[in-house]
Order: structure tokens, then sequence, then C-alpha cells
């Protein structure tokens, strides 16, 4: 996975956990794709402040998936999830009533793995 997807992503699981102003930099770079340049004149601190705040929210990112693993547990749920529906899919057109019912609990099965 591409490191800035990754961040994005690690974002939306624990970004309430970051300060303010990393959420601010956070979103003008990775929301907005704002330079340093840039997201330092729109919060009116220098370019090293806003590169430390960065720096300091991808470092927090890492480190509480690495101690929680939440994202990389609900990444896999979802990729067990899409394979399920795709085996399940055939079965759901088989010609035993009993075989499309267990498909249909298959793919429901799946679908609340995603919610």
């Amino acid at each position: 996975m591409d490191s800035t997807v990754k961040l994005v992503l690690l974002y939306d699981y624990y970004g309430d956990l970051l300060t303010e102003r990393q959420k601010q930099c956070f979103e003008l770079k990775y929301h907005q794709d704002l330079s340093l340049a840039e997201i330092a004149q729109e919060l009116h601190v220098s370019r090293q402040g806003v590169y430390d705040n960065l720096s300091r929210a991808e470092s927090e990112l890492l480190k509480v998936e690495e101690k929680t693993g939440c994202a990389r547990r609900d990444q896999d749920c979802r990729r067990v999830a899409a394979k399920i529906r795709e085996l399940a899919q055939p079965l759901a057109a088989h010609s035993d009533g009993d075989v499309r019912l267990a498909a249909a609990r298959l793919m429901e099965a799946a679908a609340s793995l995603e919610e």
C-alpha cells in the first residue's frame, strides 16, 4: 500500500488522537494537497513548524497502528468479506433452494463484516 494512502487511512482511524494543529496540518497536506509553504502561510506559522507537526502526526498515527493493529485487522476483514461474497455468488444461482439460501446467508454475513 502506498505510504500516503496508508497515512490517510490511519488518519481516518486515529485522527482524533492528534492535536488540533497536527490535524490542521495533516488535512491541509493530505486532503487539500497543499505544500508546506502554503500550509505555513495558511496557518501563520513557519514552514519548519508545519514540518514538525506533520512529522509528529505521521509518527503518532504509525505508532498507534503498530500498537493496536485496528486498521490492519479491519482491512483484513474487508478482504475476507469480499472473498466470501465472491465465492458465494455462483452458489446464489444454484438449482437447489437450500444452496441458494446458504449463499444468501453467507453474503449477508460478509456484508455485516464490512459494517
